[in-house]
C-alpha cells in the first residue's frame, strides 16, 4: 500500500528528470542577429543563443569564433600569426553583412545567422547547410556546411583511409595504437585541418580547437560536411586560394613552418628496439661502414636508460655514453635517444626528486599528482602547459646533450600509459587558465616537443633533431614526425606514404615512417621495396621492433643488401635536390612529399584509388610504388611529359599505363623542365663530396625555376643570413639555363657545375656568358648493376640513359647557359 500511494509522485519525478534531460539534449542554433558592431578588421555579432566574432586575418584567411556565451580569452597554442593588414570592405543592411577582400567575399545573414564564403568572382566556394549551420548539444558545438555537388576532401593530418575522404568520419584523440591496423582512426596526431575540392575550387578550413574532435565528410549522410568538439569554443580559420599551395602556405602563415634541419638528419638512420649494449652500437656503425652502406644516425630505444627511468644511463650496457658518441661522431654517425614524458615516482630518484620539489607535475583536481602506469612503472608527468614545467624540462634534457646526444625522440607522448585512460579531472595549467585532460590532451605532445626543442637547441647552440609521435597542428615548427607502430606488411607500407602525404598537406613536411614495419618480420621482397621507397621520402629510418628478427640491410641476403645501397647511395647523391626541397618548405610550408593532388586537384584520376599512393618527391619527381610482390601495375602520368628516371623514355600526361614491375627497381619518373642538382656519393654528411655539382635538366615546353640553397648544415648561422640561396631558372622557349647571382653570404662548397642535358637533340656545345663550352655524350646509370649471384640465374644489367654534360666554373655572378 506504500508503495502504491507514492507511486505517482515519483512517477512524476521521473518525468520531470526525462523532460530535464530532453531539454538539456536539444540542439541549440544561434538564431537570428541581435546586434553587428564593425571595428576594423572585426565584426562582432550577438545573436539570440550566441556571441560570434569575424575577423580578416589577410586577403585570403578569415576567422570566425563562436560560443553560447560571450567569448572568453583568445589563445592558442597552435596559430602564432596575428591578422595582417588588410583592404577589406565591411557593409550591412538588414538581411545580411557582407565582408569583401581582394581574394575573398563572405556574406552572414541575420535571419537566421548564417555563413557563406565566396569567390571574387561570385562561385560558392562553402556555405552553411541551411537549417543546420553552428549548433550545440550541451556542450558539444559542431558546424555544418553543405555537400558541394562532387565535393572531395583531403587532409586531416594522420588519417588512415583514402587521400579522398569523402564518405568518411573521423576523430581526433591522440591515441597510443600499438600495431594498428590500416584502418583504425584515430592515431597518433590531431591536426584538425582539411582542404575541400569542387567546381574547380579549392579552400582550407582549420578548426582549433584541441578537445575531441569529429570531422564527417558525407558519413552516413548525403546533406553536409560537418567539424565539431566536444567542448569549447567553435574557432575556424577559413583560406581561400586559386591553388592549392597557395592554401597550405596560407594554413602554415599561420601555424607556423619547420626550422631548417641538421643535414645529418637527412641522411640514412638505422634503429631497432633496442640497440644494446655499447658494443652492439659499435657493431652496427661498423658494419654499415664495412658495407659501404651510407648512413649518418643511430638511434637509442629505452634499454639504454637504467630501469627505463628517464634521463639515466644504464651503466652496464653504456658505461661510457660521451665516450660512445664521441667514438660514433668520429665514424660520421649522431646519436638519437628516445624520451617518454613519465617521470617514475621513485624516492631518490632525481628526476622525480627534481620535479617534484619544483612541483611542475600535472594533478588531480583536488591538487594531488596524477599517477599513471608506463614503462619504470608508476610515474608522474611534467605539465608541459605550464613555462615552470616547460623549464624544468629544458633543463633536463641538456643532460643527454652533455653527453654527446644529438636528437631527441620524443615517444609516448599521445599521453600513453597503460590502460589507456587518463581520468578526466586531471588538471593542466595552461599558462595560468587551468584547463582539464579532456581540452589538454590533443596538446600534449606540442608542449613537450617545444620543451624539447627549445632545451636541445639552447644546449647545442646549433639546430637539434626533434622527433615526435603525438602531435597537434603547430607541431611542426619543432619536430619532424614518424607514422608510429606500423606493421611490417604491403598494406602498411602504401597507407605510410598515404600517412605523410596527408600529413604534408596539413603542414607537416619533415615525416617519416618505420621503413621495413616495426611490428613483425618483413618478408625478402617487402623489405626491398620498403627501402627503395625509404629513399625517397623526408625522414628515412629503418626501425624495427623487439623480439623481431634482424632488420639491417644485410639480414636478408645479397641481392636486398645490394638493392638497399643502391638506393641509399641515390639518397645520398641527392642530398643537395632534398636539402634545397626542404629549405623550400621553410619558406613556403609546401611539403617535400607531396600528393599528386597538390598539384593536379581538379583531375579525377589522381583521387583513383589505383593511383592514390603515387606521390610526388620536390618538385621534380614522381614516384609510384606497389606492393613488392606485384609484377605488374598500372601507373598515372598527370599533365605534361614525364621523364623514366632511370632510361629517359618519356611518357605523356594523362594516361595511365601498365609497367613490368620487378623488385630490383623502384618505379621513378620525372617530370618536363625539371632541374635536380646531385652531388657524389659520400658515406656520411660529415664526408664532403666532390667539388663538382650537378645538374641535371630535363627537356621540357615550359619555364622552370628551382631555389638551389646550401649552409653549413648544422649550425644556426643560416638564421643570420649565413647562407647561399640561388635561383636556377630553365627557360625553355628561350633555350636558356640561368643560374641568379647567389643571395646569403655562405660560399658554396661546389667549384664547379656540371650541367648534365637529358632529352635535348644532340650538339657539340653550348654557351656559358656567351662563350662555347663542349658537350660531351656519356651513359649515365643512377644505379649499380645487382651482382650475378646465382651463375644459372638471369642477369639484369642496371638500365641507363644517354645524356650530354658539360662542366664550367662556378662563380658568384650571373651565370647565362645557352642550351
Amino acid at each position: 500500500m506504500i508503495f502504491r500511494k507514492s507511486f505517482p509522485a515519483i512517477w512524476l519525478i521521473l518525468l520531470s528528470a526525462l523532460h530535464f534531460q530532453a531539454s538539456a539534449q536539444q540542439v541549440k542554433t544561434p538564431g537570428k542577429i541581435k546586434t553587428v558592431s564593425i571595428s576594423g578588421q572585426q565584426v562582432k555579432i550577438s545573436t539570440e543563443h550566441a556571441f560570434a566574432e569575424i575577423t580578416v586575418y589577410s586577403p585570403a584567411i578569415i576567422r570566425v569564433r563562436m560560443d553560447k556565451q560571450p567569448l572568453g580569452n583568445d589563445f592558442s597554442y597552435a596559430v602564432i600569426a596575428r591578422p595582417v593588414a588588410t583592404a577589406a570592405q565591411i557593409t550591412q543592411n538588414s538581411n545580411e553583412i557582407s565582408i569583401t577582400t581582394d581574394s575573398l567575399r563572405m556574406r552572414i545573414s541575420k535571419h537566421p545567422f548564417a555563413i557563406s564564403f565566396f569567390s571574387p568572382s561570385g562561385d560558392v566556394i562553402s556555405e552553411d547547410e541551411t537549417g543546420l549551420t553552428t549548433s550545440w548539444i550541451g556542450d558539444e558545438v559542431t558546424t555544418y556546411k553543405k555537400m558541394q555537388e562532387q565535393e572531395r576532401f583531403i587532409g586531416l593530418g594522420e588519417k588512415t583511409g583514402n587521400l579522398d575522404r569523402k564518405g568518411e568520419g573521423y576523430t581526433n584523440w591522440n591515441s597510443d595504437v600499438f600495431g594498428y591496423a590500416a584502418n583504425r582512426d584515430p592515431i597518433y596526431a590531431t591536426v584538425p585541418f582539411y582542404i575541400g575540392i569542387h567546381h574547380h575550387h579549392n579552400y582550407g578550413i582549420f578548426f582549433d580547437n584541441s578537445f575531441q574532435s569529429d570531422f564527417n565528410f558525407g558519413a552516413s549522410n548525403n546533406r553536409f560536411s560537418s567539424f565539431g568538439a566536444r567542448g569549447g569554443e567553435m574557432n575556424y580559420y577559413f583560406i581561400y586560394h586559386q591553388q592549392m599551395k597557395d592554401i597550405i602556405s596560407s594554413y602554415t602563415s599561420l601555424t607556423g613552418r619547420m626550422p631548417m634541419p641538421p643535414l645529418w638528419s637527412l641522411g640514412y638512420q638505422q634503429n631497432r628496439y633496442s640497440y644494446y649494449p655499447d658494443t652492439e652500437v659499435l657493431r652496427i656503425a661498423q658494419t654499415l661502414r664495412e658495407k659501404k652502406i651510407p648512413a649518418d644516425g643511430i638511434t637509442l630505444d629505452i634499454h639504454y636508460m637504467d630501469a627505463y627511468k628517464l634521463f639515466t644511463w644504464n651503466r652496464e650496457r653504456f658505461p661510457q655514453p660521451k665516450q660512445l658518441t664521441d667514438r660514433l661522431k668520429d665514424m660520421g654517425f649522431r646519436v638519437t635517444v628516445i624520451v617518454d614524458p613519465g617521470i617514475k615516482a621513485e624516492a631518490g630518484y632525481a628526476a622525480y626528486e627534481s620535479g617534484r620539489k619544483e612541483n611542475i607535475f600535472i594533478k588531480y583536481s583536488d591538487g594531488q599528482n596524477y599517477t599513471g602506469q608506463v614503462w619504470p612503472g608508476w610515474c608522474h608527468f611534467p605539465d608541459f602547459t605550464s613555462e615552470k614545467g616547460r623549464q624544468w624540462w629544458r633543463g633536463q634534457i641538456k643532460s643527454y646533450i652533455r653527453e654527446g646526444v644529438s636528437g631527441i625522440w620524443n615517444d609516448m607522448n599521445e599521453i600513453a600509459t597503460w590502460g589507456q585512460k587518463m581520468p578526466n579531472n586531471v588538471v593542466f595549467d595552461y599558462e595560468g587558465h587551468p584547463i582539464t585532460h579532456l581540452q589538454a590532451h590533443n596538446l600534449y605532445g606540442l608542449q613537450m616537443v617545444r620543451a624539447s626543442y627549445d632545451g636541445a637547441r639552447e644546449a647545442l647552440q646549433q639546430r637539434p633533431f626533434l622527433l615526435t609521435r603525438a602531435a597537434y597542428a603547430g607541431s611542426q615548427r619543432y619536430s619532424a614526425l614518424w607514422t608510429g607502430d606500423n606493421r611490417a606488411e604491403e598494406d602498411h607500407m602504401l597507407l605510410g606514404i598515404r600517412l605523410m602525404n596527408s600529413l604534408g598537406v596539413s603542414g607537416f613536411s619533415f615525416t617519416g615512417m618505420d621503413v621495413g614495419g616495426f611490428t613483425g618480420n618483413p618478408g625478402v621482397s617487402l623489405y626491398a621495396r620498403w627501402m627503395q621507397i625509404g629513399a625517397f621520402i623526408p625522414y628515412f629510418r629503418n626501425h624495427t621492433g623487439i623480439n623481431t628478427k634482424s632488420a639491417e640491410p644485410w639480414a636478408f641476403g645479397e641481392e636486398v643488401l645490394e638493392i638497399s645501397r643502391n638506393y641509399i647511395n641515390l639518397r645520398y647523391k641527392l642530398l643537395p635536390y632534398l636539402y634545397s626541397s626542404m629549405y623550400a618548405s621553410t619558406r613556403t610550408g609546401v611539403p617535400v612529399m607531396q600528393t599528386l593532388a597538390l598539384n593536379n586537384a581538379f583531375d579525377s584520376s589522381v583521387y583513383d584509388t589505383r593511383f592514390q599512393n603515387q606521390y610526388g618527391f620536390g618538385p621534380a619527381f614522381m614516384i609510384a610504388p606497389f606492393e613488392s610482390t606485384r609484377e605488374f601495375g598500372k601507373i598515372y602520368f598527370p599533365e605534361g611529359r614525364w621523364y623514366n628516371f632511370y632510361t629517359d623514355a618519356i611518357t605523356g600526361g594523362r594516361q595511365e599505363i601498365t609497367a613490368d614491375l620487378n623488385i630490383r627497381t623502384l618505379p621513378v619518373f620525372v617530370k618536363e623542365g625539371s632541374i635536380i642538382p646531385m652531388q657524389s656519393l659520400i658515406q656520411s654528411t660529415r664526408e664532403k663530396p666532390s667539388d663538382t655539382l650537378s645538374l641535371h635538366v630535363y627537356q621540357g615546353g615550359s619555364t622552370n625555376t628551382f631555389i638551389y640553397y646550401e649552409d653549413d648544415g648544422e649550425s644556426l648561422d643560416n638564421e643570420k643570413g649565413i647562407y647561399y640561396e640561388r635561383a636556377i631558372t630553365y627557360d625553355a622557349p628561350g633555350k636558356q639555363l640561368t643560374l641568379a647571382k647567389p643571395a646569403g653570404a655562405y660560399n658554396s662548397q661546389f667549384h664547379y657545375i656540371r650541367v648534365i642535358l637529358h632529352g635535348f637533340p644532340a650538339q657539340k656545345s653550348i654557351t656559358v656568358n656567351g662563350s662555347p663550352v663542349s658537350l660531351q655524350s656519356a651513359a649515365l646509370s643512377f644505379l649499380s648493376p645487382i651482382s650475378r649471384f646465382d651463375p644459372q640465374g638471369s642477369f639484369i644489367p642496371a638500365e641507363s640513359c644517354t645524356v650530354q654534360e658539360a662542366v664550367f666554373a662556378n662563380t658568384n655572378q650571373l651565370i647565362n647557359v645557352g642550351l
